[in-house]
């Protein structure tokens, strides 16, 4: 489990690729510890001692962000829980893949995170929110590679800091190779620091509906959330399966985001496999949101003018206040 304090997720339910069961009333408990308050309105901002990611007490560190594999061979992953943001992304085959998002101050007390995989177009729009920061990965198509290199991030792959690399040999490759996150933050100490992104978080509002379950489904990967009123968290399985780390338990998080986004294909035309273009999950626009937390969902809309704009989260047409701690951010094909 995550070493920082973690409460109550929230559950959203969509429509098309969401299902979700609703508790019959308000049998769970709502957490009686009062949260944090949200970060300051203007973009860009946030009080000093809070986290602009998480809603928790403690200072904006550095940021980092890492593309993990999640196909079934990856499984478990290491380093996954200690993660403040985690996106869970459509990639080829209809498969997910996570880009998770690390403050320096909140990394994994094992020093290792991965499996690290290639990294994907998607990718790129979501970090333009967090300003130039490292991102981790393991390769790219070699047609994405000059795109990569001309981004807005610095690029800290194996090519460029092999050092802070290694392979697990009890595993197969590609499945295998981890990243050292403090040797790749001492490597490219210019990244970015944590900043407003677009989350806020506070009691939660009137007008959430019970709910026990919900999934969120890609064409061939799903992830169920269920809420645990004593973890005052939602559990996550993926594919059926109860989801876990090596070094972190059963994965959990308090405030789960089911964003739907208009799922296409790759923009600039790549293909990940012959004759079939890759996945592209935009997330500049506007959509519905369900957000989770508390044992409650609450449906609302999602909103981004701009790459370089935060991602607004509203419900009832006021911001949704997400529940202090980890958020997980599921990219769902509307």
């Amino acid at each position: 489990m995550r070493s920082r304090a973690r409460a109550a997720a929230a559950l959203t339910c969509c429509a098309a690729a969401l299902s979700v069961t609703a508790a019959c009333g308000h049998s769970h408990n709502k957490p009686s510890t009062t949260p944090v308050t949200s970060p300051a309105s203007t973009p860009g901002a946030a009080p000093s001692n809070i986290s602009p990611l998480t809603g928790l007490p403690g200072p904006a560190g550095k940021i980092l962000a890492v593309k993990i594999d999640n196909i079934v061979y990856a499984r478990p992953q290491t380093g996954l829980a200690a993660a403040d943001v985690v996106y869970a992304i459509e990639v080829e085959g209809g498969l997910s893949r996570f880009l998770a998002v690390y403050d320096a101050n909140h990394l994994p007390a094992g020093g290792k995170i991965g499996p690290v995989r290639s990294a994907r177009e998607s990718d790129l729009p979501i970090l333009e929110q967090y300003g130039k920061v490292d991102f981790a990965y393991s390769g790219a198509l070699s047609v994405f590679l000059p795109v990569l290199a001309s981004a807005n991030i610095f690029n800290t792959s194996p090519d460029q800091d092999a050092a802070a690399y290694s392979r697990d040999d009890s595993r197969i490759a590609p499945y295998n190779e981890y990243l050292n996150p403090t040797k790749v933050l001492a490597d490219f100490p210019s990244t970015a620091a944590a900043k407003d992104i677009g989350f806020r978080f506070g009691a939660a509002p009137a007008g959430g509906v019970p709910t026990a379950t919900a999934t969120a489904r890609m064409p061939s990967a799903s992830f169920t959330f269920t809420w645990d009123a004593d973890k005052s968290e939602y559990l996550i399985d993926m594919d059926g399966k109860t989801a876990s780390t090596t070094d972190g338990g059963p994965l959990g998080a308090p405030t789960i985001v089911l964003q739907k986004v208009a799922e296409t294909t790759s923009p600039r035309g790549f293909h990940d496999v012959p004759d079939q273009l890759s996945p592209y999950a935009p997330t500049v626009g506007s959509g519905q949101a369900v957000v989770l937390r508390d044992g409650d969902s609450y449906t609302g809309a999602w909103s981004r003018p701009n790459d370089a704009s935060p991602t607004s989260f509203t419900f009832n047409g006021q911001p949704m206040p997400f529940h202090p701690g980890q958020v997980w951010i599921v990219l769902t094909p509307q």
